[in-house]
């Protein structure tokens, strides 16, 4: 098969619709939106069609991609071959990349094709599943069968979980336990059914989530009939119906629609943040021949396309039907997550269903996420594993060498057992083991859950975090990372959605040097309070604009100044917005929000765009309908700027209009323009309120001009080579001297309080990053409103980055050598300090930079694969130092870009976003946080170490991926400087009690060691270490971690500053920890020497020695009960009734059950368990002891007691100065916004206008395509086409 020349290829891949007749002629024409035409392709394998490949489309589903920038910064190739023998070689590349490539087979309507035992994988040995995923979602872990034995398995692999599990096993062994079994299985149960009852709360929760999403509905065809069938049921291969507004339930090929051409709009938020709307197209062939229901049962069409992948924006595959094959591309594929807007009903093929959906492909892995201190926790258990492994092991040598001292030779020592003396020390090893285990405290790991699951009911339950509008509460999605809120030190934050409401709303304007917006009356005063203008007066007002300027409404009534009207009417006229009718009222649908904005305003304003037609559009002038003839459009695109429409008044005269970007608008205009200073001025304005401008303009053209510019122009359109290059010369022949009418503003409406709290987290030292797929002048315009940017900025852009990187690179190398391995890095910093900078960078320059661009397909192709070991190593060395080179690359960015008191990095992909927070983890070691609102964060929220969604505009997909939810960007303060900080606080206090206070109960044994031969006895009753750490000292420690705060609420968003501590980690560290270690030491020590000093030689009141074993250990005991429990008074810095309930509660509690246990009664009962007969009764009855007990708890606490009143005084932290004047700042402080100094003659517009990603609608409305008509044969089509092309020729 001879294929065709690049320059024919050309010309019909991209023709505008009006000249794809003869495309079709000649039967390589994209009728329908692409495909070739079936008559030169019957019969032939899938291969030899041309595919995605070989074809340069523009898909309107994801305006960017990593894949689309790889060649956009390349250096120039080597020599040019000839054309035709490239065009040949590539052709041929491409078939080859078809075949490997397209190994996915779909069958439609044949659910038994996929069963077959070929798409079988093997899952677990025998047992066998098919390739092709259903469609169910299953986000949850447990079933009813496995949630046991999994979640055991889970619990167990904790070090201290399993630990515990080996202690028991240990105690069951009567030669070396002195502890009773239960007193490790009672907390040990314990702390396994709460943490399993936590697991499964959670897990049902992901239960309800995937099932309301699994049984939502559409239609399939069943039996030969559409059938309402769930989500979970549809399989891949089933033709499906959709309704306007429905969501879109799996990746489906579009067969036809309701609409002209099966065009189909589909709203894409999930997936990239956008709620304008994107059109898809059928194939012609289906468009034709499946609209009707018995013709979708019978279809049996076959697809070979590409494996599931994560590329929202390509496609490629083939569809095989009617011995036919049709190229298929993105243009026609509906992913899911999207949403049918403005077609009633559409059909479609499943291609990818479920887990195999690119919305899921996405997604990205689900992390495992744990804190930073979950992290320095276990490391310090590991340390307590080490010491109480030493102390054993010394204790055990110990009473080795007692026994070959003294045992052996005390005749009343003797058991009955000829034992070595050094396998009884072995024994003892043990048997210290199990007496010492409670420094390694297992309740800690349950504790801290519960404290984690009430701090999350408790941001649940905030009132301030609740948006009434929507009835959105903030939700804790997560109970695990509640305290890494308060470490946070990079935000990573989407912007539309997310900073802003996605809403464009109509602001001010100027014309002919006047701007209105302000607020005041008709007669031009100026009034603070004003009520909004009226529109009733106005029949297509839809009552949504709100505008205060009444003289505005006075110029356009009176007409007394032309060009008011005029500029109205070219907002009405200049744009391709769709129209449509429903239930009488006026509905636009435009290609961007800027553009139906203006719209509206124009609407709103008099001047209603009511119709239009493939070459007329009707406009309703103040009540007045009048139609006009539009001659061309010249559509806007990212490198245009701007936009015109040339149309002919019903009066004959022909005008142009056009709308752009202040920079371009500017220097095409007559140079005898009056207004253009003061419009230049009100630009600057309009740029310090951080309004989006755009500037208007038009031109008078005469017939004859005109007629001679329409035969460049149609003769552009169908140029065979640089066909766009050609047009935009046409377009700049015509768009010259142009009349300057004004200048609009809209404001891209921030969420409330996003520059407040922008500001407030600036001030706490966290550094916020914005990631969006915008272009780059509205997040750098977004910049500016919410204050990450300011006048006095400097801003980086790519190409200053790349140098700076470059130069740093080549320095680094110079630098290198034999001894630079063994040479101190010095960190250079790349900008001088004290300047203000910020960084703004496009996703083609963030691959650029960071090296990851990808290497092109055909270079793949001609690698020469290394066959010897010396090659292999070259080959593995060239690669260790790409890889090298990568890295450094990338360190130095980070480091760069975290010098920069802003970043803000546009038009990168879901992928980047990753990439950005991923690189800032690694090279930083820093905590981030991401937050989000649409699918398109997914990813980035995973990646992070903290996910925030927010639940607006854009679904739910990024709150359902995400650890904590809230409906507006303002409540991130709160989350971070309130609950973050309090959250992070508490567990620090909470971590340090717990390990002083099981330091101080457990080392008494240590020091009863050396008074009872080393023997491994216990200083305590066996029920008090078993109920030590769950009853007698539980409740204060955890109502601590619960409830405590060193300042209020309001405090801590007045003074950020606080938030430092938690960033620097210093409240809970390995200082802190051996702080705490040797407080615990201390204070064991003086538990047991002072009562053991006191027992020595002394009688009691009734003449009777209280220096027995059980009393010793009722009052050692008992001083430490009430010396732990005054010590977390001590540390508690806000009291409530509880916690002195709690604290007073736990000594009573104590006392109450030691007279219990110590009664006759029980131990009648079981006196095996319950052996201190009457010790407490007969003890405690002593005022000796009393006055020991007391002597005891002074002697702990008094020191702590003056270390802190000392250190508050002399060395007091910032939360303590706080806490001391805190009557006095209980007065809240107002946040003021920035003040912009505005200065006459310097420029500061930041033209923003959102232009559209890629061209607009222009084409489907010159074409006719979305023009319903009556459906014309295919002969006819061609012969149409024919007769124009010959037309145009003869012209």
């Amino acid at each position: 098969m001879v294929v065709p020349s690049q320059p024919l290829m050309s010309l019909f891949e991209e023709a505008p619709v009006r000249h794809e007749a003869l495309a079709r002629l000649q039967g390589w024409g994209r009728a329908g939106g692409g495909q070739v035409r079936s008559e030169d392709w019957s019969g032939a394998h899938p291969a030899d069609a041309p595919t995605g490949a070989q074809r340069t489309l523009d898909s309107p589903m994801v305006p960017y991609s990593d894949d689309e920038t790889e060649d956009e910064l390349d250096d120039q190739g080597p020599a040019a071959e000839p054309e035709q023998n490239q065009i040949n070689r590539e052709a041929e590349q491409g078939r080859d990349t078809f075949r490997k490539d397209c190994t996915w087979q779909v069958k439609a309507n044949d659910r038994k094709y996929h069963e077959q035992p070929h798409f079988m994988n093997t899952k677990f040995f025998c047992i066998k599943e098919s390739k092709y995923a259903s469609n169910a979602i299953k986000t949850y872990k447990y079933n009813v069968l496995t949630f046991l034995p999994m979640n055991l398995f889970e619990q167990f692999k904790r070090a201290a979980n399993f630990y515990f599990l080996v202690l028991l096993i240990l105690q069951a062994i009567p030669q070396i336990s002195t502890l009773a079994w239960y007193t490790t299985l009672v907390p040990l149960l314990l702390v396994l059914g709460i943490t399993a009852i936590k697991d499964l709360v959670d897990d049902v929760a992901r239960h309800k989530m995937d099932k309301e999403i699994n049984n939502r509905t559409c239609e399939v065809i069943k039996d030969g009939r559409f059938k309402v069938t769930k989500w979970k049921d549809i399989q891949v291969g089933d033709v499906i119906r959709l309704k306007k507004n429905d969501f879109i339930p799996a990746d489906i090929l579009l067969l036809s629609s309701s609409e002209p051409n099966s065009l189909c709009y589909v709203e894409t938020a999930e997936l990239d943040g956008e709620t304008n709307l994107k059109f898809k197209m059928a194939l012609e062939i289906t468009d034709q021949y499946l609209q009707r229901e018995d013709n979708l049962a019978t279809f049996d069409g076959f697809i070979e396309c590409e494996e599931p992948n994560n590329r929202l924006d390509k496609f490629t595959g083939t569809l095989f039907w009617r011995k036919r094959s049709f190229p298929l591309d993105a243009d026609k594929i509906l992913l899911r997550g999207c949403v049918i807007r403005n077609t009633d009903v559409c059909h479609g093929l499943v291609i990818f269903a479920g887990a195999d959906t690119k919305i899921m492909k996405n997604s990205g892995k689900t992390r495992f996420k744990r804190t930073k201190i979950d992290y320095l926790m276990n490391y310090m258990v590991y340390t307590i594993f080490i010491v109480l492994i030493l102390l054993s092991a010394g204790l055990a040598i110990g009473h080795a060498y007692w026994e070959a001292q003294v045992g052996n030779y005390s005749w009343y020592l003797y058991d009955g057992e000829n034992i070595t003396p050094s396998y009884r020390g072995f024994l003892n090893f043990w048997g210290y083991i199990i007496v010492l285990n409670t420094m390694v405290p297992i309740s800690l790991y349950v504790s801290v859950e519960v404290i984690r699951l009430g701090q999350s009911h408790f941001i649940n339950w905030d009132l301030q975090m609740y948006y009434s509008e929507k009835d959105t509460p903030a939700k804790a999605r997560t109970t695990t990372l509640n305290e890494q809120l308060g470490q946070i030190q990079y935000i990573f934050s989407d912007k539309t959605g997310t900073l802003t409401q996605n809403i464009m709303t109509f602001k001010k304007c100027c014309i002919n040097g006047q701007i209105y917006g302000d607020h005041r009356d008709a007669s031009q005063h100026t009034h603070s309070k004003i009520e909004q203008v009226d529109f009733s007066w106005n029949a297509f007002a839809d009552g949504k604009l709100a505008f205060y300027d009444h003289y505005l409404i006075e110029q356009i009534q009176s007409g007394k100044e032309p060009e008011v009207r005029q500029f109205f009417f070219l907002l009405a006229v200049c744009h391709t917005v769709m129209v449509e009718r429903i239930d009488g009222q006026i509905n636009y649908q435009a290609a961007s929000p800027d553009e139906g904005a203006l719209v509206n305003a124009a609407r709103n304003f008099g001047f209603a765009f009511l119709a239009r037609t493939q070459n007329t559009i009707t406009i309703s002038e103040l009540g007045t309908e009048r139609t006009y003839s539009v001659l061309a459009i010249l559509d806007f695109n990212s490198d245009r700027k701007r936009m015109s429409i040339i149309v002919r008044a019903p009066e004959g005269n022909i005008r142009l209009y056009c709308k752009g970007a202040d920079t371009v608008i500017y220097e095409r205009l007559h140079p005898m323009n009056p207004t253009k200073q003061e419009t230049q001025d009100a630009l600057d304005i309009f740029a310090n309120e951080t309004l989006r401008t755009l500037c208007l303009c038009y031109k008078e053209i005469e017939e004859k001009e005109f007629a001679e510019w329409n035969k460049k122009f149609m003769a552009a359109s169908v140029a065979s080579t640089n066909r766009d290059e050609a047009l935009d010369k046409v377009y700049e022949e015509i768009e010259r001297d142009l009349i300057l009418l004004g200048a609009t503003a809209i404001e891209d409406k921030l969420q409330d309080g996003v520059p407040e709290t922008i500001s407030k987290l600036a001030k706490a030292d966290i550094k916020i990053w914005v990631l969006t797929g915008d272009k780059k002048e509205t997040a750098e315009n977004i910049g500016f409103a919410c204050e990450l940017l300011t006048e006095d900025t400097t801003i980086c852009y790519g190409e200053d980055i790349n140098s700076l990187l470059h130069t740093r690179v080549e320095n680094q190398r110079n630098r290198g050598g034999v001894y630079a391995k063994f040479a101190p890095v010095v960190y250079e910093p790349f900008f001088p300090p004290g300047e203000n900078r910020a960084l703004v960078i496009t996703g083609s320059w963030l691959n650029e930079i960071l090296l990851e661009k990808k290497t092109k397909r055909n270079k793949i192709l001609k690698l020469k694969f290394p066959r010897t070991k010396e090659e292999r190593r070259i080959r593995t060395q060239s690669k260790r130092r790409l890889e090298v080179k990568k890295e450094q690359r990338q360190r130095n960015f980070v480091d760069l870009a975290c010098e920069c008191s802003a970043v803000i990095c546009c038009r990168v992909t879901p992928k980047q976003k990753a990439m950005v927070v991923d690189l800032v983890k690694r090279y930083k070691k820093a905590i981030t946080l991401a937050i989000g609102d649409g699918a398109n964060d997914v990813n980035m929220i995973k990646t992070a170490h903290i996910g925030v969604g927010i639940s607006g505009q854009e679904g739910m997909q990024a709150v359902m991926s995400s650890d904590y939810s809230f409906a507006q960007f303002r409540y991130l303060q709160r989350l971070l400087l309130v609950h973050g900080r309090w959250s992070y606080i508490r567990m620090c206090k909470f971590l340090r009690y717990f390990f002083y206070k099981n330091f101080a109960f457990t080392l008494v044994h240590f020091w009863y060691s050396f008074f009872n031969g080393y023997s491994a006895q216990t200083a305590y009753e066996d029920w008090f270490i078993t109920l030590y750490n769950v009853l007698y000292s539980s409740l204060p420690v955890l109502l601590m971690g619960l409830l405590d705060q060193d300042v209020s609420d309001k405090l801590s968003l007045r003074f950020p500053g606080l938030y430092v501590v938690g960033q620097r980690d210093l409240l809970f560290n390995y200082k802190k920890f051996f702080i705490s270690l040797l407080h615990g030491i201390l204070t064991s020590m003086v538990l047991f020497f002072i009562p053991l000093g006191a027992y020595l030689q002394t009688v009691g009141q009734d003449g009777e020695a209280p220096s027995d074993y059980q009393s010793f250990a009722v009052t050692v005991a008992s001083a430490l009960i009430i010396t732990v429990n005054f010590q977390i008074g001590l540390d508690t810095s806000y009291w409530t009734f509880v916690n002195a309930f709690s604290i007073f509660g736990s000594i009573a509690l104590y006392f109450g059950i030691m007279f219990d246990f110590h009664s006759a009664g029980i131990h009648v009962l079981l006196p095996s368990a319950f052996q201190f007969t009457g010790t407490a009764s007969n003890a405690l009855r002593q005022p000796y002891i009393w006055l020991t007990i007391i002597l005891t708890v002074a002697v702990c606490l008094l020191p702590v007691v003056a270390v802190r009143f000392l250190s508050m005084t002399i060395w007091p932290s910032e939360s303590d100065k706080i806490q001391k004047h805190r009557k006095r700042l209980k007065a809240e402080e107002q946040w003021k916004r920035r003040q912009n100094v505005f200065r006459r003659g310097v420029s500061s517009r930041r033209s923003a206008y959102a232009f559209s990603h890629q061209r607009g609608y222009a084409d489907l409305i010159s074409s006719g395509r979305s023009i319903r008509k009556k459906r014309s044969p295919l002969d006819a089509i061609i012969a149409d086409g024919t007769a124009e092309y010959r037309r145009t020729v003869e012209s």
